[in-house]
């Protein structure tokens, strides 16, 4: 079945960085297009970044544009967040996401905090 396990969250300080991982099994990765997801306490789950299953294509929100990159390792069926340049309102549990067939596959997320 279909299985995403994220790591690489943690506390940072404001300005910092940090890049998390989400490893994918169950299904063929190189195929499908992946996305990072996050829910502040309190808010509504967003999308942060989507990249397309050849990596040729990148998207993601306006509150990270220039500060965050999302890759892909297609041999190693992991997709990445870089974050850098970190505010506390990136504060969040962080999910990657995948859409097979009409089902909505979540990994268990990833707790970022951002503080001083």
């Amino acid at each position: 079945q279909v299985q995403l396990v994220e790591s690489g969250g943690g506390l940072v300080q404001p300005g910092g960085s940090l890049r998390l991982s989400c490893a994918a099994s169950g299904f063929t990765f190189s195929n499908y297009a992946m996305s990072w997801y996050r829910q502040a306490p309190g808010k509504e789950r967003e999308l942060v970044a989507y990249i397309t299953s050849a990596g040729g294509m990148t998207n993601y929100a306006d509150s990270v544009k220039g500060r965050f990159t999302i890759s892909r390792d297609n041999a190693k069926n992991t997709v990445y967040l870089r974050m850098n340049s970190l505010k506390p309102e990136d504060t969040a549990v962080y999910c990657c996401r995948v859409v097979v067939g009409t089902k909505f596959h979540w990994g268990q997320g990833t707790q970022v905090t951002v503080s001083s």
